[in-house]
């Protein structure tokens, strides 16, 4: 048994976990960083062990009072009290000393044993040796005991250091967070102060004054009443009532407050995280560290995600915003605005968002769209945004970017003229395009699942796979700037000419020949179970579109036996098939084109063609949108794969790309903000979806907490008007039917849907799809003409009214109701 092994000096390099226990690992630590420890050393392990040794296996935890008796009747061998003796003697004569507790399974990151085992103040001369036999018998106590069997810790694997330290003459003392324990934030320091011994407060049997600093400033501070006070005595220690004058009076001045934060900055520094720190402050105002272990069970403080607060701005989640109908993940939002960037970036304001985050959920910036049309002349011909956007409530005044309309034009012009270019350059490359994305996008992720190190993940992204989403974000640009004025034209003129209903028949039949994208996860579901395709040629085909097909942190239903098998549950009990759906609506179609003939002669050819192109326009945009969404299952892919290699599992989900790239090149900085970001996304997602139209500042915690919230529009400014009763919105396909309403909350409910109700939801999707043939009609809070319920309604001939703003506030569950879907109202019946 050798002497070193038994007593280490406080800073040693040696004095680790194993010797010295967490207590004393922590305070070797904070002393050879230079900061305030009381002089001191480290009683080791292996001092304990030998004490221990002959009676080991005598020791029964079932037994806490045999145990302390056990350890009563032996005595410290004496080659262990002569190296405590000496260490002892090295502090000085008499010194007065604090004799501290500190197991191997103590101060750990998950677990905190404070508090088990037992501390003794004022400890002098021949005291020593028995207050460090009581230390090592606590270990096992009846508190140490039930402790480590409630966290699983073997009694077998502990064993106890004693910290033998200079006792500070302390005239204030208590506990300092360098992060709030309650709230998260990382950003504030709580210190809790009070008089004499810091044992009061560590024992809980005073109630400390309370100071919370935000960069150095205290920002709140509550003096408590400190009736107890933990002081010396010749004999040791005791708690006497704190005199009259000082029970009300602050502890800590600002600057002394600041001073220790500072010097807890210093601590957390040292460890890399969030600390609890136990502090003395001598009588001459310098200040000491008795102890200091990471904070355990912290509460990350949610991120904010919230560009509503950059400006006075109208936000909508229209048009794009339902194809993201969820809150998205960190990763995903950085997938999206390399979307935005490279599909939608024509549409931008130069030094001004487009799009933004809100909550987590996504929203278009309508601002710079209508402040773009101002500047161009082109403010009263709103039918185009509509015909995305949807329209804006009556009496809603549109704020504006604060540019010139010189400004504007100067700063729009040159990016109008380079897309004119980049759009005719990529509808020559479209066709190529969109004949082997496919097969490009099954090449990448069996090459994602094939890389062996994370590198080389890296590598890949930047050789290929980010070529490849560019290149079909861009595709997608092309066929949506293609054609524009066709599609609003043709719809317009086709009213004048024909009427509302016969119009929207004669623009159906885009899916002929199987070729709109919106369609096809049906119709596969359909192929699928005649039994005329296997479910690997399903997932191949179809498997990429879903409800959630921009959120990568969700499957794809390629990749999800058990939403496949709820699909082709819900179509078993249709009355009427898809095809046989399609045959009437094609009846319909064809008798519209009749009538057509019959009034304008002459006219059918040219507006045939007209009608064709119109079909072109939207089959091109449905099927590279498509294309897009299937480089987004390589994104998923890429993403999963990088947790894989890197060993953080979902926690990627929650880095930005750039810190995602970072990762796999070996810089981790990036996780430590995933604590943040998980519980801001936990947050956000618990949270109802919020308003369509949102302008100015939000806060969707708040909102959601208000039992009058509006689900169709929030305006900062105030001055809306009331909600109205009657639920009106765009014609999206024609037809009048009655039946029961059925408010869905997502697409995870479509199971409650039974044939020949009336879906009323939010929005849909092309995740929604499956379930439109068992609808009597669709209705729609949010959409457009060119949305997706309308497309996918008219081609099925089932009434939709979409953008009504409120069907989901004003119908209830079981309501029975009316849709015209020619004239775009609902309305309920008794």
């Amino acid at each position: 048994m050798s002497d070193v092994n038994l007593v280490l000096p406080l800073a040693d390099p040696a004095a680790e976990l194993a010797l010295a226990g967490g207590k004393g690992a922590s305070l070797a630590r904070l002393a050879r960083a230079g900061l305030p420890v009381p002089r001191g050393f480290h009683v080791t392990t292996a001092a304990y062990r030998a004490f221990v040794a002959g009676f080991r296996d005598e020791i029964d935890p079932r037994d806490p009072e045999g145990a302390a008796a056990l350890f009563a009747r032996h005595e410290i061998p004496e080659q262990v009290a002569a190296a405590i003796r000496e260490a002892y003697a090295g502090l000085g004569d008499d010194v007065a000393v604090a004799v501290r507790s500190s197991a191997t399974a103590e101060d750990l990151p998950e677990l905190s044993f404070a508090g088990q085992q037992d501390t003794f103040l004022n400890v002098r001369g021949d005291g020593l040796l028995p207050a460090v036999l009581r230390c090592w018998a606590s270990l096992w106590n009846a508190r140490a005991i039930a402790y480590r069997d409630r966290n699983g810790v073997p009694h077998d694997d502990v064993a106890l250091a004693v910290v033998v330290q200079e006792l500070v003459d302390a005239d204030a003392a208590g506990i300092m967070f360098t992060a709030d324990p309650v709230t998260g934030a990382l950003d504030e320091t709580v210190i809790n102060a009070s008089w004499g011994l810091g044992e009061a407060v560590v024992g809980g049997q005073v109630t400390p004054d309370t100071l919370v600093l935000r960069g150095g400033e205290v920002v709140r501070e509550q003096v408590g009443d400190k009736t107890v006070m933990t002081v010396r005595t010749p004999d040791g220690t005791e708690d006497r009532p704190v005199p009259a004058g000082l029970r009300r009076a602050p502890v800590l001045s600002a600057a002394q407050a600041a001073e220790l934060a500072a010097l807890g900055a210093r601590v957390q520094d040292l460890y890399g995280v969030p600390m609890d720190v136990e502090w003395a402050r001598r009588a001459d105002g310098t200040l000491a560290v008795l102890q200091a272990r990471p904070i355990t069970g912290l509460r990350a403080r949610p991120e904010e995600w919230n560009d509503s607060l950059k400006g006075e701005y109208l936000w909508t989640a229209g048009n794009l915003g339902e194809a993201i109908p969820d809150v998205m993940t960190p990763i995903t939002w950085s997938y999206v605005r390399l979307f935005i960037h490279e599909a939608m970036s024509a549409s931008a304001l130069p030094g001004f968002d487009m799009v933004g985050n809100i909550g987590g959920r996504f929203y278009m910036n309508l601002s710079t769209v209508h402040t773009i049309a101002a500047a161009m002349g082109m403010a009263k011909r709103t039918s185009a945004t509509e015909n995305v956007f949807g329209k804006l409530p009556p009496g809603l005044d549109v704020p504006k970017v604060a540019l010139s309309r010189w400004e504007i034009i100067r700063r729009v012009l040159p990016m109008a003229v380079g897309l004119q270019r980049r759009v005719r350059t990529n509808l020559k490359a479209m066709p190529a395009f969109l004949a082997s994305s496919r097969r490009r996008c099954e090449e990448l992720r069996a090459r994602v699942a094939a890389t062996p190190t994370a590198p080389e993940l890296a590598g890949l992204w930047e050789r290929e796979i980010r070529p490849h989403v560019v290149t079909a974000c861009r595709m997608l640009e092309a066929a949506g700037r293609q054609g524009g004025g066709t599609l609003v034209w043709t719809r317009d003129k086709l009213r004048k000419l024909a009427g509302e209903g016969d119009a929207e028949a004669m623009l159906s039949g885009v899916d002929a020949g199987g070729g709109l994208a919106s369609m096809g996860l049906l119709l596969g579901l359909s192929r699928l179970a005649r039994g005329e395709i296997t479910r690997e040629e399903f997932a191949a085909a179809y498997g990429h579109r879903g409800p959630h097909e921009f959120e990568v942190s969700k499957p794809r239903p390629g990749e999800d036996p058990a939403w496949i098998d709820a699909q082709l549950a819900g179509l078993r009990d249709l009355r009427t098939d898809t095809e046989a759906l399609l045959a009437r609506q094609e009846r319909a179609r064809e008798e519209a084109w009749a009538r057509f003939a019959a009034r304008h002669p002459g006219r059918e050819a040219r507006m045939r063609e007209r009608v064709r192109r119109w079909g072109a326009v939207v089959r091109d945009r449905e099927e590279a949108r498509s294309e897009t969404m299937r480089a987004f299952w390589v994104l998923r892919a890429f993403t999963l794969r990088a947790g894989e290699l890197t060993g953080h599992g979902d926690d990627v989900f929650f880095l930005s790309l750039e810190e995602l790239l970072g990762l796999l090149r070996g810089d981790a900085a990036g996780l430590d903000r995933v604590p943040a970001r998980r519980a801001a996304y936990e947050r956000y997602a618990a949270l109802p979806p919020y308003p369509v139209l949102i302008v100015g500042h939000f806060d969707p915690v708040r909102w959601a907490a208000d039992p009058d919230r509006r689900a169709d529009v929030y305006d900062a400014r105030g001055g809306l008007a009331p909600v109205g009763d009657a639920v009106t919105g765009f014609p999206g396909a024609p037809g009048v039917v009655e039946g029961v309403a059925r408010v869905l909350a997502g697409p995870d409910e479509g199971d409650r849907l039974k044939p020949g109700e009336i879906l009323v939801t939010t929005l849909t999707n092309v995740g929604w799809t499956p379930m439109f043939p068992r609808a009597a009609a669709v209705v729609t809070d949010l959409g457009a003409p060119l949305s997706h319920a309308s497309i996918v309604a008219r081609e099925l001939g089932i009434p939709a009214v979409v953008g009504t703003g409120n069907a989901t506030m004003r119908l209830r569950d079981g309501d029975r109701v009316r849709v015209d879907g020619e004239r775009g109202t609902v309305e309920l019946l008794g």
